[in-house]
């Protein structure tokens, strides 16, 4: 998300670069730049228009400070303008004093709703909170059997009483089914238009009525752009609500909906719908989603993501491993399908500062490196796994795997080869023989190509192949240089 916004921002602190100061001469260019790059992303031109006049107020009127230059100080002060507008801080759920806590869905036909429904109960289930899902959306075909089945992925409950029943009934019995059980969070999936009606507004109306939520969440298709700020006001002024949910963020949104929502409608995003899977849902805070904007990575969002996947028993084993150099194809292909757990390659990789200008064609040579580690791997029998020895001294092993991994034998032998050159790396670092971060064969291992971070997830490490003794010639770009 934001990739094509952030590039083009870029170029406005190329403006500045080179300047003693910030003046009004020397600002002018940099801030047309901010301001095209906000209107291609498909911000609302009133947003845009008391964006650049704040940060041209704020940028002008800074004090110059020893040792900052002056694109530096114009990137921290668009910052914290794109931190203003989205809200400062994030808009926490609700959360009732007596139980249960009611969160109402609304919204149109198309952006989502009921997937957004199943990804926050699940969220909120890894809150340790227990929620019951109620399907009212009697119209839309099948849309009672994909809340159903999106709760059985999930584990949780669907209250539901077919096609025949009038939503609000709905609605209110799932209410009073919740209190029965003692469940703490109730979730109401309402029904959408194709466009805002009179009628679809009346029936929310009364489901409210009927449930008093104390939560009302419009969800948001945010590949409308400017239009979903417009969505939101006028649901806010026919039905009143507390906040919004962005979905399909990880599209070919363009990142004005994020930018524009709070400012128009004067109501908060709560939570972004980052990708397909029931998992992808995140809570929004301005500064993280200004920070990746600005291509400064996300490392609390990175580092939240990885608490949810590993078990930090798990990780004390698998560093004592590495450091003993132990560390077998079996721990390598569990590391792998960890970051797969974590989301898309992309979309992790651009939470680590700095890596946020991968290129797409970059990325999916390391996506398609990855692939072909993992089909090798899959190739080995038991024994090969655990001991990468056998292989290499077996040729015969070799093509066997490459036959089975539809690879050739020489790509066998560089896996292997430079798996075993990244163990003795691994032992000397345990042996505190080595004075970098980073395990330099790692990355060459996605494709042979070097340049990668020193430093990654504790038990996942990264990097380059050396360049030393290598021959001269065009370097082979692959996973290691991501």
């Amino acid at each position: 998300m934001f990739d094509a916004l952030a590039e083009k921002l870029e170029d406005a602190w190329k403006k500045l670069r080179g300047q003693d100061k910030i003046s009004q001469s020397n600002i002018q260019d940099a801030l047309k730049v901010v301001r095209d790059a906000l209107l291609k992303a498909d911000v609302n031109l009133q947003v845009v228009r008391e964006f650049i006049k704040d940060v041209e107020t704020k940028a002008i009127g800074a004090e110059v400070i020893s040792g900052v230059r002056p694109d530096q100080q114009f990137i921290k002060i668009v910052r914290d303008e794109l931190i203003a507008v989205m809200g400062e801080t994030n808009a926490p759920l609700a959360q009732a004093d007596k139980p249960p806590t009611v969160i109402l869905m609304a919204g149109l036909q198309g952006t989502g709703k009921t997937t957004a429904t199943a990804k926050l109960a699940l969220y909120l289930r890894k809150q340790k909170r227990n929620c019951l899902m109620v399907a009212t959306d009697v119209y839309r075909p099948a849309a009672i059997d994909q809340l159903k089945t999106l709760g059985e992925q999930i584990k949780v409950p669907v209250f539901e009483l077919g096609t025949g029943e009038n939503p609000v009934e709905i609605a209110r019995q799932g209410v009073e089914r919740a209190k029965a059980e003692n469940i703490d969070t109730v979730i109401i999936d309402t029904a959408g238009r194709l466009q805002i009606d009179p009628e679809m507004m009346a029936e929310l109306a009364r489901i409210k009525e009927a449930t008093q939520p104390d939560d009302t969440l419009l969800v948001v298709d945010s590949m409308t752009g400017q239009e979903a700020a417009n969505l939101t006001r006028t649901f806010h002024d026919e039905i009143g609500i507390t906040g919004a949910i962005l979905t399909k963020m990880d599209g070919d949104s363009r990142g004005g909906a994020a930018l524009s929502v709070r400012k128009i409608s004067g109501q908060p995003i709560k939570f972004v719908g980052v990708g397909e899977k029931v998992e992808a849902l995140e809570p929004f805070y301005p500064d993280r989603i200004a920070s990746r904007i600005l291509g400064m990575g996300d490392v609390v969002t990175l580092v939240e993501k990885a608490q949810e996947e590993i078990d930090l028993a798990d990780a004390v084993k698998m560093q004592e491993k590495i450091l003993e150099a132990r560390f077998d194809f079996n721990d390598f292909i569990k590391q792998m399908r960890l970051l797969k757990n974590m989301g898309s390659l992309g979309g992790v990789l651009k939470l680590i500062p700095g890596m946020g200008k991968i290129s797409g064609a970059d990325l999916e040579k390391g996506e398609a490196e990855l692939k072909r580690t993992e089909a090798m791997i899959s190739s080995m029998t038991k024994a090969e796994r655990q001991d990468p020895d056998l292989l290499a001294q077996s040729p015969s092993r070799r093509r066997r795997v490459a036959k089975g991994s539809g690879h050739s034998e020489r790509d066998v032998s560089d896996l292997v080869t430079k798996f075993t050159r990244m163990r003795a790396m691994m032992r000397k670092m345990g042996r505190g023989e080595m004075g970098g971060m980073g395990f330099p064969e790692m990355g060459g291992m996605f494709g042979g190509g070097g340049g990668a971070p020193q430093a990654g997830f504790r038990g996942y490490p990264g990097g380059g192949s050396p360049k030393k003794n290598k021959k001269p010639g065009k370097k082979k770009k692959g996973f290691g240089q991501l």
